[in-house]
């Protein structure tokens, strides 16, 4: 079908790098920093306490593992595409060439949607922590202004407060946020140090006991619910035409954070619920809380405040995300052209930086964070099955390609990606799918709507037929 068929072309994409109208500011160190940043927050912060005590018990630790193992493999198929054709908008980008450009937008679509609601996802967890600070200090915010409408409240204010200002960071500039990125991100690697070697003095080995108390079905539940804790790889992945040498720089970033991510996070879990029984860890702060339960309030105090800071890392990398794929879509005419204009002064998408900081503001405010965290798990999902079937097309349709870094094995382990990643996604809810086809279903109309009628390729094949139509009455 011409739906399907209509790819945009890889050639075209590495020329328009070469006059890309914003600026390459970021090393390896710095995209190894940032997916760090946009990788460890709410995951082991928040969701290791909830999915220990809700899904997996002290196996929490095989599901990190199997999220990990699942996400490995993507991120290699991503590592490939980054270094063959590095260009923002992640799987969109790498979809668009390979798969056609209906799909890459519905991904594009999806992917926009997903990391705004994992911005407002990680705002309401920083939120918990922020609250919980307040209180030591002695100031209490009415529970109106801090709780969610199903909680009782009006809005959740500080939720909505520290998106627009991470937002507003953005939007001055990829060389200020980073700086100050790096410095949430070492601040909250600290604060987790600080965990697990005062955590270690108080675990007791009995707590692992019994390990599955949810048997191999909580673990794999577990896997799905953490899956987001590992996705910061493709929200950086978006940074490649601000990145130096792309090609080499983004691989080495994205496989670095993984590994690091994976081993902090196998870590954590064994000490938190070592520290307290996982049936208490229902909470929050999990960290905070049980180094308080351990009588270690005055490192569950530095943990909160490392907290507060860290976290913030995570709502910087979405909201970036997000505003990158918009750029890329609109660069491409998917979406009109003032999601791809950028500020002269700051080399910045500001008007695609705004959209994405106040729909995730209103989302923060508003919405439950377990049913945000659940849509987010499986757009990634989706999207990364999507990617590893594409680099088996890509491997097909482009074999010539220069490719700086070649995923190992092809098709077979782009495939147990795709397996890994629909098996953990029939373990989301049915509500969950439910948000999901709503998603997707938007993505449909604004194509039929909009994109296909504007888009690059469409006018491509309307000048080109305008011009055959010209030569046949000349002849």
């Amino acid at each position: 079908m011409k739906l399907f068929a209509r790819k945009k072309d890889v050639n075209s994409i590495l020329d328009n790098n070469k006059s890309s109208s914003v600026e390459r500011t970021l090393s390896a160190f710095d995209v190894t920093i940032m997916s760090i940043g946009a990788t460890i927050g709410t995951g082991v912060m928040v969701l290791a306490g909830v999915v220990a005590a809700r899904d997996a018990g002290p196996a929490v630790v095989l599901s990190f593992i199997a999220s990990a193992i699942a996400c490995t493999l993507v991120a290699l198929c991503y590592s490939e595409f980054a270094s063959s054709i590095p260009t923002s908008g992640s799987a969109y980008a790498y979809i668009y060439v390979s798969l056609g450009e209906f799909i890459a937008h519905l991904v594009g679509w999806t992917l926009f949607i997903g990391y705004t609601v994992l911005a407002a996802t990680v705002a309401s967890g920083w939120s918990s922590y922020f609250i919980s600070l307040l209180k030591e200090f002695g100031i209490k915010l009415p529970a109106a202004l801090s709780s969610i409408p199903s909680q009782g409240g009006i809005m959740n204010i500080p939720a909505v407060v520290v998106v627009l200002i991470i937002t507003f960071l953005l939007s001055r500039g990829t060389k200020e946020s980073k700086k100050i990125n790096n410095f949430m991100v070492f601040t909250k690697l600290a604060v987790i140090a600080l965990f697990i070697i005062v955590g270690a003095f108080f675990i007791k080995p009995i707590r692992w006991q019994p390990f599955m108390p949810f048997g191999f079905k909580g673990v794999f539940a577990g896997a799905a619910s953490v899956f987001l804790a590992f996705a910061g790889f493709d929200a950086v992945s978006t940074s490649a035409e601000e990145v130096k040498d792309p090609q080499k720089n983004l691989p080495r970033g994205i496989i670095g954070s993984m590994l690091g991510c994976a081993l902090i996070y196998v870590i954590v879990s064994l000490v938190l619920t070592g520290m307290v029984d996982y049936r208490k860890l229902n909470v929050g702060d999990a960290m905070a809380y049980a180094l308080s339960s351990t009588g270690q309030s005055w490192a569950a105090s530095l943990l909160s405040v490392g907290a507060v800071i860290g976290i913030l890392a995570v709502v910087l990398a979405y909201v970036y995300g997000a505003s990158r794929i918009l750029f890329s879509m609109s660069r491409d005419r998917l979406l009109p052209g003032k999601f791809c204009s950028v500020n002269k002064e700051t080399n910045v998408p500001v008007f695609s930086t705004w959209v994405v900081g106040c729909l995730g503001a209103v989302l923060a405010g508003v919405a439950d964070i377990k049913q945000l965290a659940d849509l987010t798990n499986m757009i990634l999902l989706a999207a990364f099955s999507l990617v590893a079937i594409s680099i088996i097309v890509l491997r097909k349709t482009h074999p010539k390609l220069e490719r700086k870094f070649t995923v190992p094995l092809v098709p077979v382990l782009p495939l147990i990606a795709v397996v890994c990643c629909v098996f953990l996604m029939l373990s989301l809810s049915k509500t969950t799918w439910l948000y999901f086809g709503v998603s997707v279903a938007l993505g449909i109309i604004v194509y039929a709507a909009y994109s296909h009628k504007h888009s690059l390729l469409q006018q491509g094949e309307d000048n080109f037929n305008n011009i055959g139509e010209a030569e046949r009455k000349g002849a």
